[in-house]
């Protein structure tokens, strides 16, 4: 694919996906019980928090080709790399209908309905911009460290075509991921404009709910992809 591939055992893929898990927990236990949907903004930075330095460390560690890129060099992309992710996801979130638009945020500049009304927009904001950091975390960043600015890597590792012809257990491990935070985030939005009335209908809070379970769901399957793979390896060895 363009560069040397990085040789990733089972043990490691494990290891990598347990410290990022570690860190969502860690943060959840921090936030406590119901966090989410009282305080969205804050359990939300708090993921932030905990999952970017070790994201960026453990996909830094695996950057490709690392004879050419050190680990401070892979880091460095992947902080270059979360402010832009965060303002892709953002601007697709806003696309597909989240409630920050830019009649919203004038309404709150010239306090059409009030100062608590701002406050309103004001979480809101601060929300969007958490969930954006995060959903970067989950599909931007590890690509980042990892790939830098190859544009034949990003290609593959973004299209559905990785799970059928890859030679490298790291795509495995960043495309199944960020594929299924994406699924999980469209997913958990379809709940939003229904009337249930429940509080965690609210945004960005079943769309959080939802890219959190996919992006673990596809840590689960990046791991039998790459015991999968380590397998067919052996076995045309022999």
């Amino acid at each position: 694919m363009g560069d040397e591939a990085t040789q990733v055992s089972a043990s490691s893929a494990v290891a990598v996906h347990a410290l990022c898990f570690a860190g969502i927990v860690a943060a959840h236990q921090l936030s406590g019980r119901g966090m989410l949907v009282s305080n969205p903004a804050y359990a939300l930075r708090l993921l932030v928090v905990f999952e970017a330095p070790l994201v960026i460390a453990v996909f830094s560690l695996l950057c490709r080709n690392p004879k050419r890129c050190s680990f401070l060099k892979a880091a460095a992309r992947g902080l270059l790399g979360l402010p832009i992710g965060a303002f892709l996801n953002a601007f697709g979130a806003i696309v597909l209908g989240a409630p920050i638009g830019i009649k919203i945020f004038l309404s709150w500049i010239i306090h059409i309905n009030g100062p608590f009304t701002g406050l309103h927009i004001c979480r809101y904001w601060a929300a969007t911009t958490y969930w954006s950091l995060l959903m970067s975390l989950f599909t931007f960043v590890p690509a980042a460290c990892v790939f830098g600015a190859s544009k034949v890597n990003w290609q593959a590792v973004l299209s559905h075509s990785i799970y059928c012809g890859s030679t490298d257990s790291v795509d495995y491990m960043i495309s199944a991921p960020a594929h299924g935070a994406v699924i999980g985030a469209w997913l958990g939005a379809w709940p939003m404009p229904l009337d249930w009335e429940r509080p965690w209908q609210e945004w960005p809070i079943s769309v959080t709910y939802g890219s959190v379970a996919g992006h673990l769901i596809g840590m689960a399957i990046s791991l039998a992809l790459v015991v999968t793979h380590k397998r067919r390896g052996r076995a045309k060895a022999d």
